[in-house]
This record gives C-alpha cells, sequence and structure tokens, in this order.
C-alpha cells in the first residue's frame, strides 16, 4: 500500500518535533520535497509548535526554595518531638498514680 498524503500529515507533528524515527524523517521529508503544498504546510506548522520548556530555576531561587523545606522538616521535626514528649509524660504520669493507688489501697 502506498504512502499517502494522509499518513505524511499525520506524521508531520512528530516530523516537526524531531521525535520521529529517521526512517520516517526519509518518509516525509520525501514527501515534502514532492509536495510543495505540504511543504508550506509544515513550514506554517513548525513556526506554531509550542516554545521549549523553560530554563532551569536560577540558583538564588533553588536556594530559598531548600531553605524553606529545610525550615518546614525542622519545624515538623521539633512538633513530632515535642508530642512524642508530652505523650511519654502524660503515660509516665498516668503509670505513677495509678502505681501509688496500687501501693496505698
Amino acid at each position: 500500500m502506498p504512502v499517502t498524503r494522509d499518513v505524511i500529515v499525520d506524521l508531520l507533528p512528530l516530523y516537526l518535533s524531531d521525535e520521529a524515527s529517521p526512517d520516517t524523517r526519509v518518509l516525509v521529508q520525501e514527501h515534502l520535497d514532492n509536495d510543495p503544498n505540504l511543504a508550506q504546510l509544515a513550514a506554517q506548522w513548525k513556526t506554531r509548535l509550542p516554545e521549549p520548556p523553560p530554563a532551569p530555576v536560577n540558583p538564588e531561587a533553588q536556594a530559598m526554595a531548600y531553605q524553606e523545606a529545610k525550615r518546614q522538616i525542622t519545624n515538623r521535626v521539633i512538633t513530632l518531638a515535642a508530642v512524642i514528649a508530652i505523650g511519654t509524660i502524660l503515660v509516665a504520669g498516668t503509670a505513677l498514680v495509678g502505681a501509688m493507688f496500687l501501693l496505698a489501697g
């Protein structure tokens, strides 16, 4: 079965975004060389492709995000330690009061 123009149009997004395999690139390029209207359509689509992803965050912003995450982790650790300490004190106090009643009775 010959490759139709519709198949090439379906492959154009992969071709234009450089995600097509080498064989597909050759196939599409051959059709573009032989079909000026399709080549013009490809050129129009190429100008409408989305922008590449933004550049990585600058080092200052990364440092600030790191410091904020570090602060939040520290706060969580302190809170957890306080809850464990209070729980331990309550359990020990309850055990002590219970022991006093047992010894007194």
